[in-house]
């Protein structure tokens, strides 16, 4: 192949995405053949608030309230704290009549969930001091298997100052959007946190379905991590700090969007969020990296950081070479460069779908028994539906540079219990 000036630029661009994100292959490897962790018996069991934030959710909160209260742990190391925050309907009522002590808040300055939570925290060191060793997150559509706490406490006994979780859904198959956020949850739980866990690294939340010490919240007396995605705005907090979060194969599931239009407006604010979490840390994390080695800080580094913009450049880059090139009728390439250059974009797209593809397929294949849903025929379509929706991420992640987002609810209709999602097969 002759060396011209775009086989260099599509070379170099190549390998540099290797060389950055070679390390999830070997994630890939461990989860796959050491399996799931297996984390030791408590020897304490310990006390636990639940925070849950909750904006016009009177038609999932009492499900998960129940969850909580069914859990198999003592029920006095146990409060469940809803913030009923700008409400106009009966979440507060529903979550009263379902056991939670309820908050209720209308601070409409202040708008969205970190607040919710700073409020919430503020409130309960006050009301309740030296009560909880640590405080789960949940979002109101959430549900918890049965063992979920006593899973969770094993993991917080081993003297993690954070922990995360399984992140399933409870609407597998409602629709191709629900399907393929389901497989990059039950991925990033198995393949990515799973796996940082066995190899001793730190994990990362996600949204909702963690746990976070006591410790940390009277020492920065509330929770001060309100960008658009203050979960991994927590997380890049602890990998510059050294804070290590664990993880604990603990399950619980969470309700995902059904329609493109809201998946969009969603990953929108997640988008735009990790910009400004990399824009904020990403020096502290470069400095993590070369100054005190943390491998996390590298890895939280690339979690971040706009991977897809490579991808983008490359596809770009092509396409005006090759669009150029053929109006210049020879003159600026050659039939050769341009053939070169059009195959260099369908192996991109294919090398793409075909790097999706398997990922949605180990994971698919290696988790299946916690697939839940009647549709079994859209577990197979997922499998070629789910690159598509990751090809998605490429014009998000250029809109989101441009566009203002703001935290807006993501409305939530699933109202199942426990036993309906495990028992939909």
């Amino acid at each position: 192949m002759q060396l011209t000036p775009l086989v260099i630029f599509n070379g170099t661009l190549l390998v540099l995405f290797t060389v950055c994100f070679l390390y999830q292959v070997i994630y890939t490897l461990v989860g796959l053949f050491r399996g799931e962790v297996k984390i030791p018996p408590a020897k304490r069991l310990h006390t636990y608030g639940f925070l849950i934030a909750a904006h016009n959710e009177e038609a999932v909160i009492a499900n998960l309230v129940q969850s909580i209260k069914e859990q198999n742990y003592p029920a006095d190391k146990i409060d469940v704290f809803v913030i009923a925050d700008a409400c106009t309907d009966a979440t507060a009522e529903r979550a009263r009549e379902a056991g939670a002590i309820v908050y209720e808040r209308n601070d409409l300055a202040h708008k969205g969930k970190s607040w919710v939570l700073d409020f919430a925290v503020k409130r309960i060191l006050v009301e309740y001091p030296g009560r909880h060793e640590g405080f789960f997150i949940f979002d109101a559509d959430n549900l918890l298997s049965p063992d979920y706490v006593r899973c969770m406490n094993d993991a917080f006994d081993q003297g993690y100052m954070a922990v995360t979780s399984y992140r399933n859904s409870k609407n597998f198959g409602s629709s191709w959007i629900s399907s393929a956020y389901a497989t990059w949850f039950l991925r990033e739980a198995r393949y990515l946190n799973n796996a940082r866990m066995q190899l001793g690294t730190s994990c990362a939340v996600s949204g909702s379905g963690f746990l976070v010490s006591a410790e940390i919240m009277r020492g920065m007396n509330g929770w001060h991590f309100h960008t658009l995605t203050e979960d991994i705005q927590f997380s890049t907090f602890c990998a510059v700090h050294g804070i290590r979060i664990g993880y604990s194969p603990a399950e619980f599931y969470d309700e995902q969007p059904v329609t493109f239009a809201a998946s969009w407006k969603q990953r929108m604010r997640w988008t735009k969020g990790f910009y400004q979490v990399f824009f904020t840390y990403g020096a502290q994390l470069v400095g993590a990296v070369a100054g005190f080695r943390r491998f996390a800080a590298y890895d939280l580094l690339m979690t971040i950081a706009p991977g897809m913009l490579l991808s983008l450049i490359s596809f770009v880059t092509n396409c005006t070479f090759l669009a150029v090139g053929y109006l210049s009728h020879g003159f600026l390439a050659t039939n050769a460069e341009l053939e070169m250059c059009l195959g260099s974009l369908v192996m991109t797209f294919i090398g793409l779908y075909g790097t999706f593809f398997f990922m949605g397929l180990l994971t698919t294949i290696t988790e299946f028994k916690h697939i839940h849903t009647p549709k079994r025929w859209r577990i197979v379509t997922n499998l070629f539906t789910f690159p598509l929706f990751m090809f998605t991420y490429i014009p998000l992640t250029v809109a989101a540079l441009f566009k203002k987002v703001e935290w807006v609810p993501t409305r939530h209709d699933v109202a199942v219990s426990i036993d309906e999602v495990i028992g939909a097969k």
